[in-house]
Formats: C-alpha cells, sequence, structure tokens
C-alpha cells in the first residue's frame, strides 16, 4: 500500500510540473503556420545587421537570418514581418508574444537565460566591448578615458561592462544614455561625448554612417565576450529546437562548401553521408523538425550559407567593412561551429 501510495505521488507531481510550463509544446510552430506568416524581432537600424535600404526594404545579417528561417518554415523568404525594437524594449516585445524570434544583436548571458522566460539559442556573432573615440584625442587605451563623458547605449551589457572597466580600475566617468545608436552617434559627433562604448562591430557600422569616418578610431581593446544568438520564450521545445538547428544549418552549410551556387550540383553528386543529410537526399533531419526534407536547400538558394550572408552585409568590401575575425569556422581559426547533424 505504502508503495502504491509512494508511486501515485510521484505521477501526480510529474503531472503537474509536466503541464506548468508557460507555453504549450507546439504552440509556436503551430501559430506562426496557421498565421502564414513569421514575425521577427530586428534591431531600429544598425549597417551590417538590419537597416532599411534606400527603398525602406530592410537589409543585414540579422534580416536575412529571418529570411532563412521564414524559408524553412514556407519556402517563401518574403514571408516574414519585421518588427525593430531598442534595447530596453526587445525582451519584453518577445516574452508578450508580439514577435516569434529575436534576431537583434542580442548577447546571450547567463541572468537572461535563466531569468526573463525566454531561451538563448545558438550564437550566430562574437563580438566584444569597445570605445570609440575621435582620431585627434591622443587616446590609445581606455586608461586612458578618466572623467571621460561616454554615450551608451540603454538596455544592453555595455552599460555594465563600462561601469565594471572603469569601476575596477578607479576611474571616473560620466554615462549619457540613449535609446538608438543614430542618437548616440548624433551626440558623439556633437561632443556631448567623448566616446561612444559599445561592441565593435556597431560601433564599426556606426563609423561607417559618418560624414567623415576617418575622424573616428575605434580602440584596439575588447573589454568582454558579447556572442550574439537568437532568443525565443521558454515553455516551447519544438519551436526552440527548430530555431536553434536552423541556425546550425546555415553555419553546417558553408562548412560543408555548400553555397547559393552549388547547392543544386552538391546535393546530386556528394557521397558524403553528413552533407546528403544535410541536403534532403536522405530525410531524417527535416521530418525530425516538420519540416520538408528540402529544407536547407531552400534556405541556402534564398539566402546562402552563413559564410556569403556575413560577407553581402558584414565583409571587407561592404560600408562596414569588418573581416570575419572570431566569426570564421573553426577551421579557419573562428569560433564558429556547428553541432553535428545526424
Amino acid at each position: 500500500m505504502m508503495k502504491r501510495a509512494i508511486l501515485a505521488t510521484v505521477a501526480a507531481a510529474a503531472a503537474l510540473f509536466s503541464t506548468a510550463g508557460p507555453a504549450r509544446a507546439g504552440a509556436s510552430l503551430d501559430a506562426i503556420r496557421a498565421r502564414g506568416q513569421l514575425v521577427c524581432g530586428i534591431h531600429t537600424g544598425v549597417a551590417g545587421f538590419a537597416i532599411p535600404d534606400s527603398r525602406g526594404v530592410w537589409q543585414g545579417l540579422d534580416v536575412d537570418l529571418c529570411r532563412g528561417l521564414a524559408v524553412a518554415l514556407f519556402n517563401d523568404p518574403n514571408k516574414v514581418r519585421y518588427t525593430p525594437l531598442s534595447s530596453s524594449t526587445r525582451f519584453t516585445a518577445l516574452s508578450s508574444g508580439e514577435i516569434d524570434v529575436l534576431f537583434r544583436t542580442s548577447t546571450h548571458t547567463m541572468l537572461r537565460d535563466v531569468t526573463l522566460g525566454l531561451r538563448a539559442i545558438t550564437p550566430y556573432f562574437y563580438d566584444g566591448h569597445g570605445f570609440m573615440v575621435r582620431a585627434n584625442a591622443n587616446i590609445t587605451k581606455a586608461s586612458e578615458m578618466g572623467g571621460a563623458t561616454i554615450c551608451l547605449i540603454q538596455g544592453t551589457t555595455n552599460e555594465q561592462v563600462t561601469a565594471d572597466y572603469f569601476r575596477s580600475n578607479n576611474l571616473q566617468f560620466t554615462p549619457v544614455l540613449f535609446q538608438r545608436n543614430d542618437q548616440a552617434s548624433d551626440a558623439l559627433q556633437a561632443n556631448r561625448c567623448d566616446a561612444f562604448g559599445t561592441d565593435a562591430s556597431q560601433l564599426a557600422a556606426v563609423r561607417s554612417t559618418m560624414p567623415n569616418p576617418a575622424e573616428w578610431k575605434i580602440l584596439d581593446e575588447r573589454f568582454s565576450k558579447e556572442p550574439y544568438g537568437p532568443y525565443v520564450r521558454r515553455g516551447d521545445d519544438e519551436w526552440y529546437d527548430l530555431v536553434r538547428w536552423y541556425v546550425n544549418a546555415v553555419i553546417q552549410a558553408e562548412e560543408s562548401g555548400v553555397t547559393s551556387a552549388n547547392v543544386d550540383e552538391v546535393k546530386r553528386t556528394t557521397t558524403n553521408p553528413d552533407t546528403r543529410r544535410l541536403l534532403g537526399v536522405t530525410p531524417e533531419l527535416g521530418q525530425s523538425l516538420k519540416l520538408d526534407p528540402n529544407w536547407v536547400v531552400n534556405i541556402v538558394k534564398a539566402v546562402g550559407n552563413y559564410g556569403e550572408i556575413y560577407e553581402r552585409h558584414m565583409g571587407p568590401k561592404t560600408q562596414v567593412g569588418l573581416a570575419r575575425g572570431p566569426n570564421e569556422l573553426w577551421t579557419r581559426g573562428g569560433l564558429l561551429y556547428a553541432l553535428p547533424m545526424r
């Protein structure tokens, strides 16, 4: 009797916890498919990641990752609606259900992952906090900036990183907070700030849009680890898995040498078991995510592999002009590494 009572108690507890999650498993994917459109949270405007072009069409690395995810879901890169969000509103918008997924220069941190009711997913961009100053300011390192007024973006990790650095080095500084990068840029150029502190890629993006980029210098030092990755709501493992393996697939396509130009030929001729799985010759990857077996083929045709996306929006030939650096594949000395897709 006692044994049966214990088993009954355990079963009841298991049932309670299995139904206590904030979202029903599969609810996100079902809702997106019923709507016929993905809703993607992006930046309000930063070159290279997400910015409207002269026609008002959004362009950038984050934008293309949203488009690729729409291809995985609908085989149509246009079935996505972009929601520009500030740093201080992005996580609230995701938590409230205003967006389905956040692709918005958002650093993965422990407290964000465990306290906001959200899940951080595979990083797709590695960065670090830096400072930009006038080139003629005779400043070569941050320790020379004691007493400086520093432009920062509210609601970012950069606020804390800057405060931690100056406090730990017994230096004083005055923060001036803004909602958007363009506001901070305007203040910097108007001499309201001595420096702008944010992630180095965004500093490069801001500098590229200034009237005289050569007048500004990004200091060489980096003061933090800033891995960007998408976020989704907790409680829906199916949607989490789909977004996670989508990001891995875009990276794996580059690792496997699959490009928008050769994807059909590689699919037709490859004998590599991993590549055959990736491209749907054997369909188990797509089936496991409830996607078309050709989901990766369709993605690469529409937006390219990770390297193609990076070079199109961030690379040395673009306005932003960033070498791959840590965002190179692990086989070429970088940090990008797709988890095994088998």
